[in-house]
């Protein structure tokens, strides 16, 4: 799995900035697409560790380095998540930690 910070505060699950990796390298660098269900997959395991799932998810926030390649990501998320519709929010960034990071996804959720 890749690093995903993520606090419980009673009911609340937060997971911080989560990126496209597995054991620290970068997946698939050139593929948004790929980059986001690895980071929401990587969301869901770091979840799950908290006691909640996607199907918790009230929130999430998506950093792109190429604001075009929104439907990329936008398919992911979608696929992600299916009938569970979090309010999202879709950003362009200047830049992730990793040059070949395109994507970075936080997520808020309510597991009471």
């Amino acid at each position: 799995m890749g690093y995903s910070r993520t606090v419980r505060a009673g009911p609340w699950v937060f997971v911080a900035g989560t990126t496209g990796t597995v054991e620290g390298k970068v997946v698939a660098p050139g593929d948004a697409y790929a980059q986001a269900t690895q980071a929401l997959a990587n969301i869901a395991a770091a979840l799950a560790l908290a006691g909640a799932g996607l199907a918790d998810v009230v929130q999430t926030r998506l950093s792109v380095t190429d604001i075009s390649r929104w439907e990329e990501v936008g398919r992911a998320h979608r696929e992600a998540f299916g009938d569970v519709r979090p309010v999202t929010a879709l950003v362009e960034v200047s830049g992730l930690i990793d040059p070949e990071m395109l994507v970075e996804i936080e997520a808020v959720a309510y597991s009471g």
